[in-house]
């Protein structure tokens, strides 16, 4: 009867430890994800048409799906290596009927021919005595390995929020540059009427009017290149949206973040790719003590209690009772040098994992650098840019002014505008630049919100 309550009671602790382990799986898989989408960063460029379409790409994007769902299978990893931590229970029930046979001996018992049947009712426990605590590095390196997974989901949620940034930014860029190279086509028409007249009224030469027409078509050909484009950057949005029946909408005006003269390098440790490279190392780390206790012998504690009854009405009485228990030691004397190998191969890896956390930190502190550059150079280009323009408007203000009191002809006017245009033109691809550098930065810091540690301000252009 004592057997029978011990092996109550490895049942019970089984069922225990699968259930509690049922309950942080829940919470794994319940967790909030919209923190990854990191909508405070993005609500900083002030436009909720962005924010709207991260939200929407939450929702319907395949990769985060994929993402996620890669995340929930190294999550059941896990719990594949713990419960080979937990003792193992199974039913193998049997009925065995034996029909009339030969005579059969034992010595010189003799068994006549007969027939009967078996009623085996046995509930078996096996338990991998871990003395060594293999199993449970094992899940361990397992656990490693799911927060290496988790930092890949992290890396697709930047990667795709990124991207659809800096994508709906290209889009407004590319429509105020078809709403611009429209005017200036206007523009030119009218100024190739203007030279006709001149060359009919013989005040022109043939060649300043090839060159306006000359200047027409090129206008026309990159109004063309302009709305492939932006038809272009639609068609990639719905992909990253994962909805092509969503209409894009967009704003007109910039916000932008400040760029800072200096990024602490710190920065880099919340990239997932520096993370991940962390976590190998503990994992190799893992497998290597793993690979070690390897050559350890192992302890199989098995037992066996039910009921073995060659008659169903006693099947369950004391004495059809059954019970067995044993502890089954095991060692592989000779493998052929496998082990030394595995042991071998596995130290390889740990420098490896060494190697690559020294080379992804160099990596990670030079494209910090390079988007940090290429962000001020945006800018200082966006401020030329800018001034430009600015000179442009006060000439053509000028011209204006002259036009009015007959100083310059209406055809020099409109050539006046027709610099302002294509300046605006101008500012207005520096102005996407200096969204599109801020977003390198972003991905660059791993994601974060890089501005609390340097002090800037958000600035409207």
């Amino acid at each position: 009867m004592k057997k029978l309550t011990t092996a109550i009671f490895l049942l019970v602790m089984f069922f225990t430890a699968q259930a509690a382990y049922s309950i942080q799986d829940k919470q794994v898989q319940n967790e909030d994800k919209t923190e990854l989408l990191n909508i405070d960063w993005w609500n900083k460029f002030g436009d909720e048409n962005l924010t709207n379409y991260i939200f929407i790409a939450f929702d319907n994007n395949q990769d985060l799906k994929t993402a996620g769902l890669n995340t929930q299978q190294a999550l059941q990893m896990t719990k594949m290596s713990f419960s080979k931590e937990l003792p193992s229970l199974s039913f193998d029930g049997q009925y065995q009927r034996e029909f009339e046979s030969s005579e059969i001996r034992f010595g010189n018992t003799v068994i006549p021919n007969y027939n009967q049947s078996r009623f085996i009712l046995p509930l078996t426990m096996a338990y991998e005595f871990d003395i060594w605590g293999k199993n449970r590095l094992k899940t361990k390196s397992l656990k490693v390995q799911e927060e290496i997974v988790k930092q890949d989901e992290k890396s697709v949620y930047i990667s795709l929020t990124s991207a659809i940034a800096a994508n709906y930014f290209n889009l407004i860029k590319a429509q105020n540059l078809i709403k611009n190279q429209k005017e200036l086509i206007d523009l030119q028409k009218d100024i190739v009427l203007k030279e006709e007249k001149k060359y009919q009224a013989g005040l022109a030469p043939i060649m300043e009017l090839i060159q306006e027409k000359q200047a027409l078509e090129f206008f026309e050909a990159e109004l063309n290149n302009l709305i492939e484009n932006e038809d272009v950057i639609k068609n990639r949005m719905f992909v990253l949206l994962g909805d092509n029946q969503t209409k894009i909408e967009t704003k007109n005006d910039f916000n932008i973040i400040e760029i800072p003269e200096y990024l602490s390098p710190d920065l880099i440790q919340n990239r997932p790719d520096v993370i991940k490279s962390a976590n190998y190392i503990d994992k190799t780390r893992f497998d290597v003590r793993i690979a070690k206790k390897d050559f350890l012998p192992s302890f199989l504690i098995y037992g066996q209690v039910g009921f073995n009854a060659y008659q169903l009405n006693k099947i369950f009485t004391p004495s059809s009772f059954l019970s067995a228990i044993g502890i089954s030691p095991s060692v592989d004397l000779f493998t052929g040098g496998l082990k030394t190998s595995i042991l071998r191969y596995k130290k390889l890896e740990y420098e490896k994992a060494l190697q690559g956390y020294q080379k992804t930190i160099l990596v990670s502190v030079q494209e910090l650098n390079d988007a940090l550059l290429s962000a001020k150079i945006a800018r200082k280009n966006y401020d030329k840019m800018n001034n430009n323009f600015n000179f442009e408007d006060n000439l053509y203000k000028l011209s204006e002014k002259q036009l009015l009191i007959g100083a310059k002809s209406e055809l020099d006017n409109l050539k006046a505008k027709q610099a302002l245009l294509i300046a605006k033109k101008n500012e207005i691809s520096a102005k996407a630049d200096c969204l599109l550098g801020v977003i390198n930065i972003y991905k660059a810091s791993g994601g974060v919100d890089y501005t609390q540690n340097t002090g800037t301000n958000q600035e409207n252009i």
